[in-house]
């Protein structure tokens, strides 16, 4: 068993075994969230699905109105002339089959991948490198398309792409421990409505089971996500 720091032990002892508010939740984790970095806020939520059947996968992305508050290194897999416009339009690397190439080797220096689809074929055999790690492109998800430029600014902005892991659980960054309560909240309510409107047409019964933030080294905090979904976000 891994050793428990008396740091954590004392955290979490401020942490009551109840669900809390929306806001209050998110309070209570930005005053654990006391490391000597800006942690990062993270939301788990465990859904009513079973992933193992195709109409009970949950894959999509959100956007969240305020960043992530982190970078995101992008690249991007063309031909010809749309391999230097995803470099202008701000992608970290860009190639063909030069990249292909790397990254069929273990080079990957990147967050997340975009290809067009005429470049699909090839990023396809790729699969058992990049599939574990989450980084094949998929057109749902918005990472296979031609508007390289449109993609790159809204995912450098922060959108985010995420899926169900086999439990059935959904683990999304929503923000960090310095941004205001307020923008947190935002994020995490954008998160819960994006989760809603792709809800899998194959679950059934209850589909919310219970959603939990956290930071980067802190204690989870319990949120009644039924007071998140009633939320109406003004403006």
């Amino acid at each position: 068993m891994p050793k428990i720091s008396k740091r954590f032990l004392a955290l979490s002892a401020k942490v009551e075994d109840r669900s809390y508010g929306p806001l209050e939740a998110i309070e209570l984790v930005q005053t654990n969230a006391n490391a000597k970095f800006d942690e990062t806020l993270e939301a788990h939520v465990r859904l009513g699905i079973d992933p193992k059947y195709t109409d009970q996968q949950l894959r999509t992305t959100v956007a969240l109105p305020n960043g992530t508050g982190q970078s995101i290194r992008i690249a991007v897999i063309a031909r010809g002339e749309a391999v230097a416009a995803a470099k202008a339009a701000g992608a970290d690397l860009a190639g063909d089959d030069d990249l292909v190439d790397q990254i069929a080797k273990g080079e990957m220096n990147f967050d997340l991948l975009i290809a067009t689809p005429d470049m699909m074929p090839k990023v396809a055999k790729l699969g058992r490198v990049l599939g574990p790690r989450g980084l094949m492109p998929n057109p749902k998800a918005g990472t296979v398309t031609t508007d390289l430029a449109g993609a790159i600014n809204e995912f450098k902005a922060g959108k985010l792409e995420f899926r169900a892991d086999r439990s059935g659980i959904v683990h999304v960054r929503f923000g960090k421990a310095s941004f205001t309560a307020a923008k947190l909240l935002e994020n995490l309510k954008a998160l819960q409505e994006t989760i809603d409107r792709n809800k899998p047409s194959g679950a059934k019964g209850r589909y919310w089971r219970s959603l939990y933030v956290t930071s980067t080294m802190g204690p989870s905090v319990e949120v009644d996500f039924s007071a998140l979904q009633d939320l109406k976000q003004e403006g």
